[in-house]
């Protein structure tokens, strides 16, 4: 820093690697984070920063911050995956700290060229003794990266608190929600709410809320796409709905895998929009590429087939996080091929930057898992950057997108109110999904067969509002293409203004679900408005952060009637007109 000579030199920020106007110098928030950090000199410290905000640059100022001073001499990074230590050491060399990313417990010494070892909670729950020792001989920073994994498994939660106890400096890092679960993530400080549940405490929040008015971070356009889907039983009854109406948890779930059936007509007929999409977006950002997140092998395979036919260019095709998986991420990053197909590519961290279009075609369906794969196309490289990310209309997943900017906190004890509960059984789905390649096995277990599917455009997610065309809109027609034609080079302003106004001309009309209701009976067509107004309401606070139960009570003061739960269709409708006429206001 400033005034003191023997700071190891740090670029603080990556031209190559840095967001638009930040190559010069530290982010804002980096520099705010650093500044609190020497204040304090906290033994711990944990910072929460959205996906694409730069914590690996922060973490490494604050190393080379503490190496300079003679605080610490060695530094230890700890990382969910094998790919992500191999991205911390590179990192680190281009700042000037020579990690050493093969280090295995056990191996004792390193060669002397190293300052520091990056290894993975796995690899310490192996031998957290032999850490531990390393730890006790140096004066150590222990960088804990995406450090909710720490609490993925007890051994890892203890190997972790063994083997770093003595740390001299521990600096943890997360850019996703925490777990709900009751194991305590080590060295995180927890106080109690309001209600006396204990909670997490971050010294340092930087959210995609305010990360996105430093233009650090893209902002999202989610492009959702409904259609109709039939399916077969185990018991030999053949089902048939569409794809986003309302339907039980277990039919859900199946309409989403027959939409995802490679063997279908749902998912080319996505991959083909998105790759107009991405077409357009290179247009103005020439090497842009997309990542296809598939659910298991299989169908990652048969997703690459299909866009090798869509392209005309083969994809990159990424099935496992093992060494052959790092070289073909980092090929595609230099590269300005088009498409990557991966099924365990979305772990936190990986750090692609000219990823501009995503497609979520994965079953799993929990806040963390979205998170982290959103995360893989918000960083910004350069002013009026927008991510595109296709998404299946399911209510879950279109809400977390509504709710992206909602900050959390891990939570201890913190009670399940019903199956529903965005944080149940979280844990579960997410090392399910990260578990690798039985997934395919284990759901052709499952009672299911996928008949056929058919996609429609739904609508256009951006800024807490929804845009769409009245009707059904077929995919590759001009309705469509008045969306994915959108330019690939926008400020978030102009793309708010370009969607209000085609709103107000009648060229687009608000998207909702008159016509999947129509003729539904009158408890299931309360439930879908009921659905809706609450999905609005959410998305009302993710723009303003005004309460839930303080929009519903504006609601009813200038609309009228009662609570929502027993309100007549007629007034749900009337409080959804005003929320979306309260969307269409000019920003102030």
């Amino acid at each position: 820093m400033t005034g003191r000579p023997e700071a190891v030199p740090l670029p603080p920020a990556w031209p190559d690697r840095a967001a638009w106007g930040t190559a010069t110098s530290l982010r804002a928030w980096q520099t705010a984070a650093l500044q609190r950090y020497l204040a304090d000199h906290p033994r711990d410290f944990l910072a929460v920063a959205t996906p694409g905000a730069g914590k690996t640059t922060f973490a490494l100022s604050v190393a080379a911050e503490l190496l300079g001073r003679r605080i610490v001499d060695r530094v230890t990074v700890v990382a969910p995956t094998e790919h992500l230590k191999v991205q911390w050491a590179e990192a680190a060399a281009r700042a000037g700290i020579a990690l050493d990313p093969a280090y295995a417990a056990g191996k004792g010494r390193t060669s002397s060229d190293y300052v520091g070892i990056a290894v993975t909670y796995a690899g310490v729950a192996v031998n957290p003794l032999a850490l531990r020792i390393r730890t006790e001989r140096f004066k150590t920073l222990v960088i804990l990266d995406e450090v909710h994994h720490a609490g993925d498994a007890l051994s890892w939660g203890e190997g972790v608190q063994e083997a770093f106890g003595p740390a001299t400096r521990r600096l943890s890092l997360t850019g996703t929600p925490f777990r709900s679960d009751v194991n305590p993530i080590p060295f995180v400080s927890y106080e109690p709410g309001a209600d006396g549940v204990p909670r997490s405490r971050a010294d340092f929040t930087y959210g995609y809320r305010h990360a996105l008015a430093d233009q650090v971070v893209r902002p999202v356009l989610f492009l959702a796409y409904s259609g109709e889907m039939q399916w077969r039983t185990r018991a030999g009854d053949e089902i048939a709905a569409r794809l986003g109406e309302p339907l039980t948890k277990d039919l859900t779930a199946q309409a989403l895998r027959t939409a995802l059936d490679p063997g279908g007509a749902w998912v080319p007929a996505v991959l083909e929009a998105a790759d107009r999409r991405l077409s357009e977006v290179r247009r103005h950002v020439p090497d842009a590429g997309g990542l296809v997140i598939a659910s298991d092998q299989d169908s990652a395979r048969a997703y690459a087939s299909l866009l090798r036919r869509i392209s005309g260019e083969p994809p990159t095709v990424v099935l496992s996080d093992e060494k052959a998986a790092s070289r073909r991420i980092a090929a595609f990053t230099e590269a300005d091929s088009r498409w990557m197909v991966a099924v365990r590519m979305v772990s936190e961290g990986v750090d692609v930057p000219r990823l501009a279009v995503g497609v979520y075609a994965t079953t799993t369906a929990t806040p963390l898992f979205f998170a982290q794969a959103v995360g893989r196309f918000v960083r910004a490289r350069r002013r009026g950057e927008t991510a595109s990310v296709f998404v299946p209309s399911v209510p879950s997943l279109l809400g977390y997108a509504a709710e992206m900017e909602v900050e959390r906190d891990h939570v201890l004890g913190r009670r399940v109110a019903d199956e529903d509960d965005l944080f149940a059984a979280e844990a579960d789905l997410l090392a399910r999904a990260e578990a690798g390649e039985s997934a395919s096995a284990e759901e052709l277990a499952l009672p299911f067969e996928a008949l056929g599917s058919h996609a429609t455009f739904d609508h256009v997610l951006y800024d807490g509002a929804t845009f769409g065309h009245e009707g059904e809109v077929h995919v590759g027609s001009e309705e469509e293409m008045d969306f994915l034609g959108i330019p690939g080079l926008l400020e978030p302003d102009q793309w708010r203004d370009l969607l209000h106004r085609r709103q107000r001309e009648g060229r687009a009309a608000p998207a909702g679900p008159a016509a999947s209701v129509a003729e539904a009976t009158t408890h299931e067509q309360l439930a879908v408005l009921r659905r809706e107004l609450n999905g609005l309401v959410a998305a009302w606070h993710h723009r303003t952060g005004q309460p839930h139960a303080v929009t519903h009570a504006a609601l009813r003061q200038e609309c009228g009637g009662p609570p929502a739960a027993v309100a007549n269709a007629a007034q749900l409708r009337a409080r959804i007109d005003r929320v979306r006429a309260w969307a269409l206001r000019p920003s102030s």
